[in-house]
C-alpha cells in the first residue's frame, strides 16, 4: 500500500513540464516559474497542452509517478505510466471474471449496492442536519425508495436488470439534489445531469470531481496490479478505464457529490468562478479550478475510519483500500467483494 503523499496540480494552459535533475520544472514562456522535488510527488495532473517532455515522462515512470494529461475544461487526455508490474496471474484472472457474465456479476452488483447505499445515506444526513430547511418529507420518501432497490440489486440475476435498477437510483437521487444546494441557489441550481459539455455551474462542478476521481481509481487499480481497462460492469470499450468507473461508483456520492455541495454551501467556489462559452458550455476558469484543486487535496488528506477494515486512513486511500480487497477478492482471499459503505 502506498502512503498519501502529494499531488502536483498544473492549471496553467501555457505551462510546460520538464526535468533537471531529480525536479519537476515548471515553465511558462520558457521561463522557469516553479520547481518541485519529484521525490515529495505521488502524482502530477496537468490541465492545458503545453505538455511535459520525454525526460520528465521516463522519470515519473520509472519512479511510479502518476502523469496525467487533462484538457483545460478537466476532460481526462491520457496518462503516462511505466513498465505494468502487476502480477500477471492477477490480471488473467481479471480478464476470465470479466469474460464470465455470472461472476461479473457477482462483483458489479456489490459495486452498485456501494453506490446507492452511499446515496441513500447522503439524503438521510441531509435530513438530520436540515430538517427545518429541507422537504423532508419528500426526500425520505426517495431515500426510502433508494433503501427498497437495494434488496432488487442484491438478488438482481442479470446485467440489464441491474443497469436499469443502477439507471433508476441514480435519477431518484438527484431529483431531489437540487434541495441539497442550501446558499447561492441564484446561480447554483440542479435541474438534471448534462455533460459533454456541462451546461450550468453545479454539472461544472460534478465533472471536473468525476474526471478526478476517476483518475484516483485508475491509479489505485494499477498500484496494485488490476487492469484498470477491463470492468466487470462498464462493458469494454478502447480508451475507457471501464474497471476505474466500476470502482468509482461507490465513490461518487461520498466523495465527489458531498465535496461539491460543501463548495457551493460554504461559498469556496462563486459565481464568478466559471466562464460560459458560447455553445453554453460551463467551465471554471483558472482561479477557481486552483481554488477547487486546494479543497480537493485537503478532501483528501481527512482521516476516516473504513467500514469494512475498521482502521483509520485519508479519505484520498479510499480508493487504494477498495481496489486492495477488489483484488483480494479476485485472488480467493475474500469470499466476497466488499464495497465501501459509508457512514
Amino acid at each position: 500500500m502506498k502512503h498519501l503523499l502529494n499531488t502536483l496540480y498544473v492549471t496553467g494552459n501555457n505551462r510546460y513540464l520538464s526535468l533537471d535533475g531529480e525536479n519537476v520544472v515548471i515553465s511558462e514562456k520558457q521561463e522557469e516559474i516553479g520547481r518541485i522535488p519529484l521525490h515529495n510527488l505521488e502524482a502530477i495532473v496537468t490541465f492545458g497542452y503545453m505538455g511535459a517532455s520525454p525526460a520528465l515522462m521516463g522519470a515519473c515512470a520509472q519512479r511510479n509517478i502518476d502523469l496525467t494529461f487533462m484538457s483545460a475544461h478537466g476532460r481526462f487526455l491520457a496518462r503516462v505510466t511505466g513498465e505494468v508490474k502487476g502480477n500477471v496471474t492477477l490480471r488473467k484472472q481479471q480478464y476470465r471474471v470479466s469474460d464470465d457474465p455470472k461472476a461479473s456479476l457477482a462483483i458489479a452488483r456489490n459495486f452498485i449496492l456501494g453506490k446507492v447505499y452511499n446515496s441513500r445515506w447522503i439524503l438521510e444526513r441531509a435530513c438530520r442536519d436540515y430538517p427545518l430547511r429541507l422537504d423532508v418529507e419528500t426526500i425520505k420518501g426517495k431515500s426510502d425508495f433508494l433503501y427498497q432497490r437495494l434488496d432488487d440489486i442484491r438478488r438482481c440475476s442479470s446485467s440489464e436488470a441491474l443497469l436499469g435498477y443502477e439507471g433508476e437510483a441514480a435519477s431518484v437521487y438527484f431529483s431531489v439534489f437540487d434541495q441539497l444546494i442550501l446558499q447561492q441557489k441564484d446561480t447554483f441550481f440542479f435541474k438534471g445531469r448534462n455533460k459533454r459539455p456541462p451546461l450550468d455551474n453545479v454539472n461544472a462542478l460534478l465533472s471536473f470531481a468525476y474526471s478526478l476521481l476517476a483518475g484516483m481509481c485508475g491509479a489505485a487499480l494499477e498500484a496494485v496490479g488490476l487492469d484498470p481497462y477491463v470492468g466487470f460492469f462498464h462493458t469494454d470499450r478502447p480508451g475507457r478505464m471501464s474497471l476505474a468507473l466500476d470502482l468509482m461508483e461507490e465513490f461518487r456520492g461520498v466523495m465527489a457529490d458531498r465535496f461539491v455541495l460543501t463548495l457551493i454551501n460554504k461559498r469556496v467556489i462563486k459565481d464568478k468562478d466559471f466562464i460560459r462559452k458560447e455553445n453554453g458550455a460551463v467551465i471554471l476558469e483558472d482561479s477557481g479550478r486552483k481554488t477547487f484543486l486546494k479543497a480537493w487535496q485537503e478532501k483528501k488528506q481527512e482521516i476516516i475510519k473504513h467500514p469494512f477494515l475498521d482502521e483509520k486512513i485519508e479519505w484520498g486511500m479510499a480508493p487504494y483500500v477498495q481496489a486492495m480487497l477488489l483484488a483480494r477478492y479476485l485472488r480467493g482471499d475474500l469470499d466476497e467483494y466488499p464495497p465501501f459503505m459509508w457512514k
